[in-house]
């Protein structure tokens, strides 16, 4: 079989993205089983309760993300959510752990796919957003929706 080439995304957390105010953005891998791997590339995943956390000997862990069993797999499946290896450098977890030590800070999840056939997890350092913060980003997303149509309806009337 041919080595696979290019990015194909697996699952987005859309609710990080509305929730938190994305600071860094890091690429990590992920030591996953063969029925896990089997099941993502069916597109099968959710990372709507998944977090990111450090433990006290300086590894990173994918917990709360659920990767459904694996339907054609046997004895040797896999629990749906178990924690999950990350896969950085020492010094990129190190900054990582200095960045949630402030107050406020996490570490989220926001995406999960394949590239070049090995399954990549997009991770940030995010900001938790306030109401107000929340709702000012809908309204600005909203005004531009109706510029763009306005725009749209403008050039088709010429």
């Amino acid at each position: 079989m041919a080595k696979e080439t290019g990015e194909k995304l697996i699952v987005q957390n859309k609710k990080a993205r509305h929730d938190y105010a994305i600071e860094d953005k890091y690429e990590a891998g992920l030591a996953l089983t063969g029925t896990e791997v089997k099941s993502l590339r069916e597109g099968r995943a959710s990372l709507a309760e998944a977090f990111v956390s450090i433990d006290r000997r300086g590894e990173m862990w994918l917990e709360g993300a659920n990767i459904p069993e694996y339907l054609n797999g046997t004895w040797n499946n896999h629990a749906p959510k178990r924690k999950r290896k990350l896969l950085l450098h020492r010094q990129q977890i190190a900054k990582l752990a200095r960045g949630i030590e402030a107050k406020g800070y996490t570490i989220v999840p926001l995406s999960l796919y394949f590239k070049d056939g090995r399954v990549k997890a997009a991770i940030a350092l995010a900001r938790g957003k306030k109401e107000f913060d929340k709702r000012q980003a809908l309204r600005e997303e909203q005004d531009k929706r109706e510029a763009l149509r306005a725009m749209r309806y403008a050039n088709m009337r010429h």
